[in-house]
C-alpha cells in the first residue's frame, strides 16, 4: 500500500471520512451533455478541466475522497469511440491526475483536511451502456469477468490513487471476479454493491455477497452506492456484521431514472438523519452518487463533524 491508502485506512479506524458525491450530476450541471455512452468518461478526453473543475468543487463542498470519472471508461467503450488501447490507457491514468489535480487546487485554496483519490472501476454492465449493471448476470464466467476487470485495473493501480473504487457491483460473480483482479496490484480497494431492498441487483442474499470479501486483505472497507438511500441502512449494518471491516455508503438520491424519458422524478429522500444512522451501524466511508451534489455533501460532511 501506498503512505496516502495507509493514511486513509488509519483514518477510518479513527471516524468517518466524506466521499464526494455524483460526477455526472455536477457535470450536467455545469451545462456539460452526458448523453453519449461513455458518460462522464468521454470528458476525460474531450473537457478534462472539467472534471479536476467537479472534483474540486465536492472537496469545497467538504469531502476528503474523490472519486474518479473513469467509471464508465474502458478499453473496450472506448474501442467503440475509435480510442486506440494506448490511448485509453492514457485516459484511465488521467482520471487519476485530474482528481489528484483537484486535490492541489483545494490546497492551495486553504483546505488543509486530508484528501485522497478513489480510482471508479464500474461494473461490465456500465461498459454495455444498457443498464445491465443494475441486473448483473451477464452469461459470463468469474474467469471472464476477471479477464475484462485487469487490464484497466492494472492501469489505474500503476496512476497510483489512494484506493480502488470497486462499485455499483450488481451481482456475486462479478464481486468475485473484481476480488480476484485486484490481488497483488498493491493499491487497497473498497467493494461496493448496488442493492435492491436486502438483496442484490441479482437476487443474492447480502450475507452471501458481502462474505465474498471478509478475507480479502486487499479489501479496506466494503458496502452499497448507487442505490435508494432507504436500502442503505440494513446494508450497512449487515456489511459490518458479516465482514468486520468499515463500511462503505454512497447511496442515490432517492429519485427515480426514467430510461424512456431519458429524465429523473420524484423527490430526494436522503437525509442527514439518515448519515447518522448509516454512522452508527457501521459506516465509515459516507457519501453520495447520482444527483446527490455539493450541497448534500456539505450537510454530511457537517453532520459527521458535529458528532
Amino acid at each position: 500500500m501506498t503512505s496516502h491508502a495507509s493514511g486513509l485506512a488509519d483514518a477510518l479506524a479513527a471516524g468517518p471520512v466524506v466521499l464526494d458525491g455524483g460526477m455526472s450530476n455536477q457535470l450536467a450541471s455545469a451545462g456539460h451533455d452526458l448523453s453519449d455512452e461513455l458518460w462522464s468518461a468521454r470528458l476525460l478526453a474531450e473537457r478534462p478541466e472539467a472534471v479536476t473543475e467537479a472534483h474540486l468543487a465536492y472537496f469545497t463542498a467538504g469531502a476528503n475522497v474523490a472519486i474518479t470519472a473513469s467509471y464508465q471508461a474502458t478499453f473496450e467503450g472506448f474501442a467503440r469511440r475509435g480510442i486506440a488501447r494506448a490511448k485509453a490507457a492514457r485516459l484511465l491514468a488521467l482520471s487519476v491526475e485530474l482528481a489528484r489535480e483537484a486535490a492541489r487546487q483545494a490546497r492551495d485554496e486553504g483546505i488543509v483536511r486530508p484528501l485522497w483519490v478513489a480510482a471508479s472501476a464500474g461494473p461490465y454492465g456500465a461498459m454495455l451502456a444498457d443498464g445491465s449493471e443494475y441486473r448483473g448476470r451477464y452469461g459470463l464466467s468469474v474467469g471472464e469477468l476477471e479477464r475484462f476487470h485487469r487490464p484497466r485495473l492494472e492501469v489505474l493501480a500503476a496512476a497510483a490513487p489512494d484506493v480502488l473504487a470497486l462499485e455499483t457491483v450488481p451481482d456475486t460473480d462479478e464481486a468475485a471476479a473484481l476480488l480476484r483482479a485486484v490481488r497483488g496490484l498493491g493499491v487497497p480497494a473498497w467493494l461496493s454493491y448496488t442493492v435492491d431492498g436486502e438483496r442484490t441487483r441479482a437476487g443474492q442474499p447480502l450475507d452471501e455477497a458481502f462474505g465474498l470479501a471478509a478475507d480479502a486483505d486487499e479489501v479496506i472497507a466494503v458496502g452499497v452506492n448507487c442505490c435508494a438511500p432507504g436500502d442503505a441502512e440494513h446494508a450497512v449494518a449487515t456489511a459490518a456484521r458479516v465482514t468486520g471491516k468499515p463500511v462503505v455508503v454512497y447511496p442515490n438520491s432517492g429519485e427515480t431514472w426514467d430510461a424512456s424519458a431519458r429524465a429523473w422524478t420524484g423527490r430526494s429522500t436522503f437525509t442527514t438523519a439518515q448519515v447518522t444512522s448509516w454512522r452508527d451501524a457501521g459506516a465509515r466511508l459516507i457519501g453520495g452518487c447520482c444527483r446527490v451534489g455539493p450541497k448534500e455533501i456539505t450537510s454530511i460532511a457537517r453532520t459527521l463533524a458535529g458528532a
